[in-house]
This record gives C-alpha cells, structure tokens and sequence, in this order.
C-alpha cells in the first residue's frame, strides 16, 4: 500500500502536484509504516525554523533581486567590456557569471541580461546561433561563485562549512568561464569580429559608473576571511549595501517598489523553504532506516573504483540536473548522495563543487534542460534551434566537469592554502 501510495505521488509530481506535497506525504506514510509517531516530521522541520544560517538565504536574494531591478547589468557588461579585451562574447559570460552569482537562479539572468547582450552580441558580428548557445549557457555560470544560493543551500544540507565551499567554488568557477571564453574568442575569429581595444579612458569611465557596485565581492569575501564578519552577516551587510546603493545613490529602484521587489524574491525563498522543511521530515526517516548505509553497501559489491564512482555519479547528477529544477534537486538528492560519496573517500566540499557544476550543466541538457525553455521563450525561438545552439557550449562544459571531478585541487586548493 505505501509503495503504491509513493508511486502515486511521484505520478502526480510529473503532472504538477507540488514538490513539497510530495515530500510531505512520502514522509508521513514511511513513518506512519515504520511504527513512528509521524510528529518526527514536524520536528523536522522546527529544527529548520531554529537554524541561524537560513537567515543569509533571504537577504542574499533579496539583494539579487535588487540588481535585477536596478540598471546594475548595464554598468556590468560595461564595466566588463572596458576591462576584457577578448571581445564581448568574452564580456557577456563574465557579466552573466558575476550576475547569476548574486541572483542565484539561472533564469534570471537570462531574462534581465538577455535582451541587453543579445543585440549587442549581433551588432559586433557574431552570429545569432553562437549568441542563443552562449546566453543559454551563460545563465547558470555563475552558480560556483559565492555568494552563490546554492552553495549555501548545499553546506546546509550536508552539514559543510560555508566559508570552505566559497573559496572551493571560485577556481572551478573560473575555469568554467574560461574555458567558454576560450570559445568565445575562437568564435570571434570566425566571425571576423573586431575587438575593441582596452582603454585606460573607458575602463576609468566605467568604473566610476560603477564605483559602489563593483567592489562589493571584495568586500564580502574580505570580510568573511578577514574573520571581520560571518556568512549571516556578510548576507545582511549585502542586503543592506545594495538597497543603499540602487535606492539612494544610483536611484535606479524607487522606494515604493521595494514591497513589490520583498514579494518576489521572499516568493522564491518561500518555496525553497517549504520544500526544504518537508524533505527533511523524509531525510529523517531515511537516515533513521539506514538506507544511504544500504545504497553504499550495495554500490561497494559493483563498484570498486572510487574513480568509476565518480563517473557513475556524474551521469546521474546530469540527469537530475535537466529533470529538476537546482534548490529541489540538492533538497532531495544531497543527502542521499553525501554518505555513500564519504563511503568512497570523496572530500564533501569536492563533493558539493561537482555537485552544482553537474546541475549547473543540467540547466542546458537536452531535453528538458530549464534554461532552453527560459531561452526559448525570451529570445522567441523554438526549444529545438535552443538544442542545437547550446550544443557546443554543452560538450565544453562536460570536459571541464571531467577535469573538476577527478583533479580535486581544483576545488581544494584555495581551501587548504588558507588553511
């Protein structure tokens, strides 16, 4: 009766029935089943209520949300075409990296900077398949750089520092987005593009543009490892910089729109919190069970590699990646995954790098990848032509996942270097 209970819902999940809902009633049953009085779930999720980290997840988004609400992409792409001279291929992936890091979500950024880059990316000569690849793949590459939501997501999850995963994420990040400029450029050539050369007068000119938004990573890694400040501080100073700045220096959002801004980014926070409160009622009932403990044995019978593993690993993750969405796949799936990866020897913080660059890649994984349908519905082109642009994107992104998986110090050794 509960398996078919479960098959039920999981049914019901793929026509629409909320996540959460799911979570919750699979929690419940196997509680119910086991004998257990199912108010375990309800403690669940008061221990979430009582968790002092959570208070980063609202402020660091709200402050995403400024941004995408303000003319910050402008002074962005502008500051990044003054500083990059790989031409603006190179600056749209640097622009949309910084960007998807303080959002936190891959479709806002294709939404907010997409009708922007696209016509200047067309108006410099590249041609519009390459500009539909690089935007699509663009809009999740910023989700390694802190202060990345996901990465805070995940160091709650599965119980990981969030000051280790911060520095893990910046050099995977960074070869991320080089090894797509690398593209970029080559792609430019192609096309004949011309580079604009760098000059000293714009760069001076554009960072005086955005002289309060700029040195505002800075600020927030300098202070975290400076020892100044934590994480939920760093997220409150965030928050209210940005509101300070985009409100009353830059004047780009005016007062009356903040209540509206709160509601749309506290309705994102709301549904990651619901849907994290119900999967820990069941992540409760399967640690209680043991089940990671049985996955583990059961993996170790078959494979005996820590490196097959890996790959193992890496191909489920991408599936997960283009079938949920990034906040309900690292509620469910982390900890399932995070034993049985220690039961063969992976870091955790390694662990949450390939993770998010798995579902980071997901985003444009065909079929059902979101990004190809958020691209396709702003850019007004069928999800199938969105297929084939993101293609060469894709396979260059699954070659730099191989080297992050099995070269570990890529996201280990800014970690130990400070110690």
């Amino acid at each position: 009766m509960i398996l078919f209970l479960i098959l039920a819902l999981i049914v019901l999940a793929l026509f629409g029935m909320p996540l959460f809902t799911v979570l919750g009633v699979i929690a419940l049953a196997l509680f119910w089943q086991a004998g257990i009085d199912i108010s375990a779930v309800s403690i669940s999720m008061y221990t979430l209520a009582h968790s002092p980290l959570l208070v980063a997840i609202p402020l660091f988004t709200f402050a995403g949300y400024l941004f995408a609400h303000s003319k910050a992409p402008d002074r962005l792409v502008n500051l990044s075409r003054a500083l990059f001279p790989g031409g603006l291929a190179v600056v749209a992936l640097a622009s949309c990296a910084v960007f998807t890091a303080f959002t936190g979500a891959s479709g806002v950024t294709i939404i907010a900077m997409g009708g922007l880059l696209l016509p200047a990316l067309t108006m410099d000569g590249y041609n519009r398949r390459f500009n539909l690849g690089l935007l699509t793949a663009g809009g999740s590459l910023g989700l390694l750089f802190p202060p990345s939501l996901p990465l805070i997501l995940y160091g709650y999850v599965a119980s990981v520092s969030i000051d280790k995963l911060f520095l893990a994420g910046l050099l995977p990040g960074l070869f991320l987005v080089l090894v797509l400029a690398g593209y970029g450029i080559h792609q430019g050539k192609k096309d004949g593009v011309v580079r604009q050369k760098v000059s000293a007068t714009a760069a001076i000119k554009a960072l005086r543009e955005a002289a309060w938004e700029a040195p505002l990573p800075l600020l927030i890694l300098g202070g975290i490892y400076s020892g100044v400040i934590t994480v939920m501080e760093a997220a409150a100073l965030t928050a209210g910089y940005v509101f300070i700045v985009e409100v009353f220096i830059y004047k780009d959002v005016q007062l009356k729109k903040i209540p509206e801004i709160v509601s749309e980014s506290m309705s994102l926070v709301g549904g990651i919190l619901i849907i994290l409160a119900c999967a820990l009622g069941l992540t409760s009932y399967l640690v209680d069970a043991e089940v990671p403990m049985v996955v583990l044995d059961w993996m170790q019978q078959y494979v005996h590699s820590k490196y097959t593993f890996l790959l193992l690993l890496n191909v489920f993750l991408l599936i997960v990646g283009c079938l949920m969405d990034i906040f309900s796949a690292l509620i469910v799936v982390v900890p399932l995954i995070v034993p049985v990866a220690l039961g063969f020897g992976v870091d955790p913080v390694h662990l949450g790098i390939i993770f998010l660059t798995n579902l980071e890649i997901g985003y444009i994984t065909p079929p059902v990848g979101l990004n190809l349908f958020i691209s396709s519905y702003r850019f007004k082109e069928p999800v199938v032509s969105l297929y084939q642009a993101s293609l060469p994107f894709l396979l260059l992104l699954l070659g730099a996942l191989l080297v992050i998986t099995y070269v570990p110090a890529i996201s280990l050794f800014l970690g130990n270097l400070v110690g």
